[in-house]
């Protein structure tokens, strides 16, 4: 994930603030207030700063090119001919976004489109497409093809409706309309609570059962994330090699909704910006992508972070944006009226006020000024100042939040000293610094599922990726723990319609009600939480993936605190966490103690301990009579091997060579039973492969032992009761399914529905799906 501004950007400020007066790098360093942050900013960018990021921004042109949509095309057909239909759209789809409009390869895309959308049963989608390339001019000499193709899939649609297996697709149900929101996302059963300690939070009011939802929100608004990011990648070249063959996130999905589509309507002014339907389009125009489309190489040259700091902005507009600061100003009179101008007036209020889902909570999040280093600090100011600069050349801003009147935004001694600066744009550009600070601490990384591996592959590996950063008012208040009593599902477009309030939204409350696209997040128990006990989720560095050293250390890196959850509260884990600030002990590697447990003595077989002896620099026999021993860079090295071969393997089944893959980890797996005990992570992540080999080979026997083998792993390392582990049993049901094996299918499904309504709730597609497999078993009885 992009989410600072790219290397070249980067590289630019910093040699900016290494060429800067001393007195004036004192100045900056001493600034705690956002708005003085800002205005300093503002003052150091010049022309040279916005020629530089011109420059920088070229590699993201978003510019519509006739000659490179007739390369998508020809990559589309090259897929077509090959029977890859779905990456034979996402190319036509690339050439369709790529297209001038009224351009002859526009209405060429679109047709060659519905000809793979034909292959995919993708009947209405096949349609839509077809009277899109009349309406673009298509050739009249060729128009018999798409008649004919248009009366096939009339055809076969009306057959569907009198079977009764019609054609249901996102872009049909997506029509970009605004969700109604609840007007509070907390149930009944939980309240806001305040500590001087850890501050905002939430605690239960009476028991919540495990699977139970706690509450749902929306993000104020969100950026999707370009590229592929696993959520649990490796980090290894191969892994990363085999990425780049997919199209990314932003080739996938809806840049409104987030919805997966593969015929993306495309803007009309850039390449970039594709949605799932006309109605997302519009919507997105209306509420931030007409300042964002002719900005757009820059927003993506600067980041993630920075656009949608600048999106949360422009969509509040200037009146909420005044309310908040006044708000904030208010509080701070009450509550210390001897320190005005200290960094604790951008605090929340001591009694922890809570705003519900209006921009009004958005604005009220720690930014931390005081705590990010100064290089961070100067990134982000002279970033967003560059950006604001870009956005006054394109003219007086009419935001979405509606304008003050015009007496509220005569400039004050506070706001906006910088020449040709007006009050409006000034509190845009400070407000978004002001979210960019936040987002350090308060992004949210959106999680979806997506398939990945061989198209025509009869199994589908299927992996967690980002897909885009939020900002949720709500689930922002929930603390941290290592070991959360919480799970977190996320859905996108229509999907996400499902359980929401009837209703109009109100957007004359003040802050503005969250109006945010269909995305939204539900947190459910992951276990039962009792009457006055803090509800938890984590932050990324969980306990069954890393080390409590390590943990704390990205915790207090990103978050500037020391975690002392329960799975942190361990004395002797203390004691190591301080050793490693020390220097007297080294750093675990990013995998942590998953990794370092479940190893074999190669002596006895006994298990191998980390040892404490010279700084903990290697692994000895937990058997006092064995003595075996390993060195910490042989461990890594063995592990390294493993890692090797099943990338190797993958690479050979992506190939459609599962029976090479095959052998391969037949041979490593007996080797790594010498040094890996069968709980050992890798040991499931070869099981999982191995099965896959098989199931790729219509064995589904072997193919579902060597999966549940992998379950067996996971539930070592994650619990029993981990959606982990409710991922590869259903992967288990599935292989038992196809096997047709009755008996070994009916006994599995309950386990995997409980598990996946326990963390992602009885409505998303995993259950859905076990039901189906269920009717279908009991109805062959």
């Amino acid at each position: 994930m992009m989410a600072l501004p790219c290397l070249p950007w980067q590289e630019h400020v910093t040699q900016k603030w290494t060429e800067l007066d001393p007195q004036l790098k004192e100045t900056f360093s001493s600034l705690l207030e956002i708005d003085d942050v800002f205005n300093c900013a503002l003052s150091l960018t010049t022309q040279n700063d916005l020629d530089v990021l011109q420059s920088v921004s070229e590699e993201y042109s978003g510019k519509k090119d006739t000659d490179e949509a007739a390369k998508s095309r020809d990559g589309g057909n090259s897929s077509f001919k090959a029977r890859h239909y779905v990456t034979a759209v996402l190319h036509y789809s690339q050439g369709v976004c790529l297209a001038p409009k009224k351009s002859e390869q526009l209405c060429l895309c679109y047709a060659n489109r519905s000809a793979a959308l034909y292959h995919l049963q993708r009947y209405k989608e096949c349609l839509d497409d077809i009277d899109r390339a009349f309406k673009n001019d298509y050739p009249p000499h060729l128009s018999h093809k798409l008649q004919e193709r248009r009366r096939l899939c009339l055809n076969r649609l009306s057959l569907q409706e009198k079977t009764g297996n019609g054609d249901h697709n996102h872009a049909s149900d997506c029509k970009g309309r605004a969700l109604p929101d609840k007007a509070f996302p907390l149930g009944p059963q939980v309240s806001v609570d305040f500590s001087a300690k850890r501050g905002r939070g939430l605690v239960a009011l009476e028991r919540i059962a495990a699977g139970e939802e706690i509450l749902v929100d929306r993000p104020y608004s969100c950026v999707l994330i370009p590229g592929l990011e696993e959520v649990r990648g490796t980090g290894d070249r191969a892994q990363d090699k085999r990425r780049e063959r997919f199209f990314g996130t932003e080739h996938r999905r809806c840049h409104w909704c987030l919805a997966e589509t593969l015929c993306c309507v495309p803007c009309e002014a850039c390449s970039y910006s594709r949605y799932c339907s006309s109605g997302c389009q519009q919507e997105a125009w209306e509420e931030h992508h007409r300042w964002e489309c002719p900005m757009g190489p820059d927003l993506r040259a600067t980041g993630v972070l920075s656009q949608l700091a600048l999106r949360v902005a422009v969509k509040a507009g200037l009146r909420n944006i005044q309310m908040a600061r006044q708000s904030a100003r208010d509080q701070h009179e009450e509550s210390d009226p001897s320190s005005r101008n200290s960094s604790s007036s951008d605090q929340i209020s001591p009694d922890g006020s809570y705003h519900g889902d209006s921009y009004m909570s958005v604005f009220h999040l720690l930014h931390h000024t005081n705590r990010h280093n100064t290089g961070l600090r100067f990134l982000c100011a002279v970033t967003m100042a560059t950006l604001y600069l870009k956005l006054s050349e394109t003219g007086p801003l009419c935001f979405s939040g509606g304008l003050s009147d015009p007496s509220s935004a005569e400039r004050t001694s506070e706001e906006g000293d910088g020449a040709g600066s007006s009050s409006e744009s000034w509190v845009l550009g400070s407000a978004a610094l002001r979210h960019m600070l936040q987002l350090r601490c308060n992004a949210q990384a959106v999680i979806a599922v997506q398939d990945t591996g061989a198209e025509n592959s009869p199994v589908q590996s299927r992996q967690e990726i980002r897909i885009a950063t939020a900002m949720f008012p709500t689930l922002s208040l929930l603390n941290h723990s290592c070991r959360p009593n919480t799970s977190m599902a996320f859905s996108t477009g229509a999907s996400a319609q499902a359980g929401v309030s009837d209703g109009p939204a109100d957007t004359s409350l003040p802050g503005g009600r969250n109006q945010a696209p269909g995305v939204t997040v539900t947190v459910r128990a992951a276990k039962v939480i009792t009457s006055g006990q803090e509800i938890l989720h984590c932050y990324g560095p969980h306990s069954s993936r890393m080390e409590t050293p390590e943990r704390q250390r990205i915790l207090q890196e990103q978050y500037y605190f020391l975690c002392e959850c329960e799975a942190c509260g361990l004395q002797e884990e203390v004691e190591e966490v301080q050793e490693v600030q020390e220097g007297r002990r080294p750093r675990s590697g990013p995998r942590g103690s998953p990794y370092e447990s479940g190893l074999l003595c190669g002596n006895c077989k006994g298990a191998l301990k980390k040892s404490s002896e010279n700084g903990g620099g290697g692994f000895t026999c937990a058997l006092s009579t064995c003595g075996g021993r390993m060195s910490s860079a042989e461990v890594s090295s063995r592990l390294q091997e493993v890692r090797v071969v099943l990338d190797a393997a993958v690479e050979l089944m992506e190939k459609e060579m599962p029976g090479e893959a095959l052998q391969l980890l037949k041979r490593t797996g007996s080797g790594s039973g010498r040094i890996l005990a069968e709980t050992h992570p890798l040991q499931g992540e070869l099981a999982d492969a191995t099965a896959r080999a098989y199931a790729t080979m219509g064995d589904w026997k072997n193919a579902a032992s060597h999966l549940e083998r992998s379950a067996a792993a996971a539930a070592s390392q994650f619990g029993e009761d981990s959606v982990e582990v409710g991922q590869q049993l259903f992967k288990v049901a599935q292989l038992h399914f196809n096997g047709g094996a009755r008996g070994p299918a009916l006994s599995v499904i309950p386990k995997v529905r409980r598990i996946l309504c326990l963390h992602c709730g009885p409505h998303c597609p995993e259950v859905q799906e076990l039901k189906a497999m269920e009717n279908c078993l009991r109805g062959s009885s």
